[in-house]
């Protein structure tokens, strides 16, 4: 049964209540339950008819930025975190949604900023001040690294990489790379990360090795002749979109010879190549 097909069902079912502030609670109670099943896709058409019936309801807008949040729709989560907090400025729990969002979009001052928030608001909120903690030490981090680089040295840490001195634990389980990536591998790759398991580091440094040698080797800008009756597949910014990222080449097909893609957006590691195109989640 398809997420539209429930949806049309559920709505059925409260076509019933007339007053639409109640119809609203009853669908977000339903979307409830299908975000605590982790059908995420569903939870969030619910909230969002359970938004269009009763748009001044801020729990309604905080729930859906946490089914975005899971989707790792990070700017819809932040979207929904901010009109929520308009509508409520004490609503703690979107703080929370929010800085998470904005961690996951690299902006950490303001991420700070609302973790601080809940963490004055609710000094018993061990997680909050946990993730506090974590975000102050990332950005001392970035801040010391930037600190003490030198202009002047010009020799990249992937020069000081030795892949041979690098073991791969006998108990690791995951896609193995011996030569050039292959379509088999990055089938295994991407059933990898579906199963929340990580790519061995010693594979990972591999792939990012060759990515630096292959660009090294072209110029700044290269053109791209796409032949007649073919295409040429724009993807927009999959920045954080895995299980988006997937779901296009289910839709879409697989990266090939005969079906190009490229990234408008190079935020995060892609890899382009003559049968290969994959996105690799920071380790």
């Amino acid at each position: 049964m398809t997420s539209d097909h429930i949806v049309s069902t559920i709505m059925e079912n409260v076509n019933g209540i007339t007053n639409p502030a109640e119809r609203a609670l009853r669908i977000k109670d339903e979307a409830n339950q299908f975000f605590n099943d982790q059908a995420y896709d569903v939870a969030i058409k619910l909230y969002t008819i359970a938004i269009e019936l009763d748009d001044k309801q801020p729990l309604f807008y905080g729930n859906r930025s946490m089914a975005y949040l899971k989707k790792e729709l990070y700017g819809s989560a932040l979207e929904d975190a901010n009109a929520a907090l308009a509508i409520d400025p004490k609503y703690w729990k979107c703080y929370y949604r929010r800085a998470t969002a904005y961690m996951a979009l690299g902006k950490l001052k303001l991420a700070l900023k609302d973790y601080d928030t809940v963490r004055k608001a609710l000094p018993s909120n061990h997680d909050a001040k946990r993730k506090y903690e974590e975000c102050q030490k990332l950005m001392r981090r970035i801040a010391f690294e930037k600190a003490i680089s030198m202009d002047h040295d010009k020799r990249s840490v992937g020069d000081s990489i030795n892949l041979d001195t690098i073991e791969v634990e006998s108990t690791y389980d995951g896609p193995i790379l011996e030569d050039d990536i292959s379509i088999e591998f990055m089938n295994k790759l991407i059933e990898t990360f579906k199963a929340q398991k990580k790519l061995h580091k010693k594979y990972a440094y591999k792939i990012l090795l060759g990515i630096r040698r292959m660009f090294g080797q072209l110029p700044t800008l290269v053109e791209i002749t796409v032949p007649a009756g073919k295409k040429f597949t724009i993807c927009g910014d999959v920045h954080g979109q895995f299980y988006d990222l997937c779901n296009i080449f289910d839709l879409n097909g697989l990266p090939s010879e005969t079906n190009a893609y490229v990234s408008s957006v190079l935020n995060w590691p892609l890899l382009l190549n003559a049968n290969c195109f994959t996105y690799f989640k920071r380790l």
